[in-house]
């Protein structure tokens, strides 16, 4: 002890004390000696008083990092640090050099959650240069674990700014696609046809501008080749008004069909209409709404739905800042004109064009159902009129299968673009 009071060119590490018999005793510095009398020291200092902590926030690929400790508070206000495992060392380290892994596969489905979840609080996936590649990473080998339901109602702007992110994920159950005023040529109505999307269950196509040649589109490879959308269970076609007879002989390929919706269609909510679809497709007409084609309820869910809300977030942010940069005129800033809201007005005019439209929503019986109003409606119709009616259905059932079971040389065509 006494070589170092002596030694010279020292820093100054504060007091030294001395603990004998139970009792703590202060040094003197200039004689060496133990002061005899106790001393209760003051409360003293962990790190120097230069000392402050950071947080650490995303700052990208830092390689001199230092957030490799934890730092709490004890319930007696001392500042307290400790290492952090070695795990979320490596899961911290992977997640911020996504770019340069290979592939995901053999990972374990916790350790590639927990991964994805570190990619994405690093924003990860928004980047417009890696963001795409770190993604499919994870949906080429987790599938529907990444995302099983992508809920994109009146998300236009998103879709065509994430078109190549959102035709990445496979195996979705459950796709929204409602009022994005799509067309029957847009790249993502021709995704959904391919093989990595026929885990799709439901579908709901509301509003999206579609004719019967999107759907002679959309029905190519399962009419065809037997792929595609064949396991599609709850279609909505609704407020489409370009849709109509024609179309609907397209969705016969659709044999696990049991739901559709085709209100504000160009079909009329008619006996014939209601008929038709009933003995071609075997779905019943409903007089009440249906939930299977509530909206509220469909969410986005899996590992990347707060990267999909992330999504939605940047473009509201951008859109907003691009309002703010409009120059307004002198005599909207002299009367305090503001710019009326299309929102509400748009909500308005849908629940309202709902409310006015006619209900033409299709549901499956069952089996036994099925069989009983198929006996009681034979009783009750004439023998003249069943065979009237038999004809009539014939020579229908003979146009329809010339027109819509024939290979056409759109069709063919279609099928080499695939």
């Amino acid at each position: 002890m006494s070589y170092y009071l002596h030694e010279e060119n020292l820093p100054d590490r504060g007091p030294i004390y001395v603990r004998e018999n139970g009792q703590l005793y202060k040094v003197n510095k200039n004689t060496g000696r133990v002061n005899n009398r106790a001393v209760n020291p003051g409360p003293s200092r962990l790190f120097s008083k230069g000392f402050s902590v950071e947080l650490y926030v995303n700052r990208g690929n830092d390689n001199g990092r230092t957030d490799h400790f934890i730092f709490t508070y004890t319930k007696e206000g001392n500042l307290r640090y400790s290492a952090k495992s070695l795990f979320n060392l490596v899961l911290s380290y992977i997640a911020d050099n996504m770019n340069h892994v290979d592939s995901l596969i053999g990972f374990p489905e916790q350790i590639a959650e927990k991964l994805f979840y570190a990619a994405d609080a690093r924003q990860k996936f928004s980047d417009s240069r890696t963001g795409l590649c770190a993604l499919q990473k994870f949906t080429e080998v987790y599938g529907s674990l990444v995302l099983q339901t992508l809920c994109l109602k009146k998300s236009y702007l998103v879709i065509s700014e994430k078109l190549e992110e959102i035709k990445s994920f496979q195996g979705l159950v459950c796709l929204d696609l409602s009022c994005c005023k799509l067309g029957d040529d847009h790249d993502l109505l021709q995704h959904i046809t391919n093989a990595t999307l026929s885990s799709l269950v439901r579908l709901l196509l509301k509003d999206n501008c579609l004719s019967d040649a999107g759907l002679r589109k959309m029905t190519a490879p399962v009419r065809i080749m037997k792929r595609g959308l064949e396991n599609l269970t709850v279609l909505d076609l609704s407020y489409n008004p370009e849709i109509t007879h024609m179309g609907i002989g397209y969705l016969l390929s659709f044999k696990k069909l049991n739901y559709l919706d085709l209100s504000g269609t160009g079909l009329k909510c008619s006996k014939t209409t209601i008929y038709q679809i009933q003995t071609k497709i075997g779905l019943v007409h409903s007089e009440e709404s249906l939930k299977e084609f509530d909206h509220n309820n469909c969410k986005t869910e899996g590992w990347a739905e707060q990267t999909v809300l992330q999504w939605q977030h940047a473009i509201l942010e951008s859109i907003k800042a691009k309002e703010k940069m409009k120059s307004r005129t002198s005599t909207q800033r002299f009367y305090g004109k503001r710019r009326k809201k299309e929102e509400p007005l748009q909500e308005f005019l849908e629940e309202k064009q709902s409310k006015t439209s006619e209900n033409l929503q299709f549901y499956r019986k069952s089996t036994d159902m099925a069989n009983l109003s198929a006996l009681q409606g034979k009783t009750e119709m004439n023998e003249e009129l069943q065979n009237k009616k038999r004809v009539t259905l014939e020579q229908k059932e003979q146009t329809f299968q010339s027109k819509h079971f024939t290979f056409s040389v759109e069709d063919l065509d279609l099928l080499n673009s695939y």
